[in-house]
């Protein structure tokens, strides 16, 4: 199939892309279009109009600001993988990136573009949601922060208003000594995940500090379990305190059930990830 009449427009910077957002009704961004081209070509998207943004100078940035690191709106997977600053800085990122569908996806795709798409099954925004991230939403009127945790409403839905873009997202340095694992399972390496599992932590006078343990794949947006990292603070690292909690974090989820994998199994993969993710992270801290 073909996508649906949609108007077209490619501007040449920032202010111009804002107020044709306020001006256009149902109008959507191209940014890498990975996600946003298939499902208009499908039908399953059909914005009245799009507006390029590929022109607009400045926006494909990943810097140190500080203690925060600030990724652009035209910042691509590819390049954000192999940046200096992300390796340095947010190891998990670059971790998670083995995950993330396949070379030339990647090489075009944005960050930005894929938070926005917020697939539930998705890598990034499960990692938002561990990294505590801020997205940074601006409109013709001016600019907002939105946490991760209350950017992402549901399946392919987010906080933004239809006259706002995601021109960034601030990422806060991860305290020396965190430890960090990614792991997932899907049906083909690069396809969405099953379930994948995300972990952060420190060890202070050998007890789990700072926890943080998210979720994608396993619900209708990307969370983290507050119940698995109560029961993780405070507490020497362990196999045993690990199986309680990926047995808690299980008990905690509702996943889908569809034709390529159950509620169950979906439950079951959490159960199984988890003490990993718990594991390598506690003796990555150490």
């Amino acid at each position: 199939m073909k996508p649906a009449k949609f108007e077209y427009s490619r501007p040449d910077d920032l202010p111009t892309v804002l107020a044709l957002l306020a001006d256009q009704e149902d109008a959507r961004i191209l940014a890498g279009g990975q996600s946003l081209v298939p499902m208009m070509n499908f039908r399953i998207a059909q914005p009245a109009a799009l507006i390029d943004i590929n022109r607009v100078p400045g926006l494909d940035y990943i810097r140190m600001e500080g203690d925060v690191i600030a990724i652009g709106a035209l910042a691509r997977h590819a390049d954000i993988q192999r940046s200096p600053v992300i390796q340095s800085n947010i190891p998990i990122m670059t971790e998670a990136y083995d995950w993330v569908a396949h070379s030339a996806v990647r090489n075009r795709g944005t960050l930005c573009g894929n938070l926005c798409h917020a697939d539930p099954a998705s890598e990034m925004p499960a990692l938002m949601q561990l990294l505590e991230a801020q997205m940074v939403v601006a409109s013709h009127t001016g600019q907002r922060e939105v946490p991760a945790a209350d950017f992402f409403t549901g399946t392919y839905e987010t906080a933004l208003e239809p006259d706002e873009m995601l021109t960034e997202v601030r990422i806060a340095k991860p305290a020396a000594g965190t430890g960090w694992r990614f792991e997932e399972v899907s049906m083909r390496k690069g396809d969405f995940a099953w379930a994948a599992c995300a972990a952060m932590l420190r060890l202070e006078a050998g007890q789990i500090a700072m926890p943080r343990v998210a979720v994608a794949g396993v619900g209708d947006a990307p969370m983290r379990l507050d119940a698995v990292e109560a029961i993780l603070t405070g507490q020497a690292p362990s196999e045993d305190l690990f199986q309680t909690a990926a047995q808690t974090g299980a008990d905690a989820i509702d996943p889908p059930e569809t034709p390529a994998a159950s509620a169950a199994y979906r439950k079951d993969l959490v159960r199984t990830l988890l003490p990993r993710v718990l594991s390598t992270a506690a003796e990555r801290a150490e």
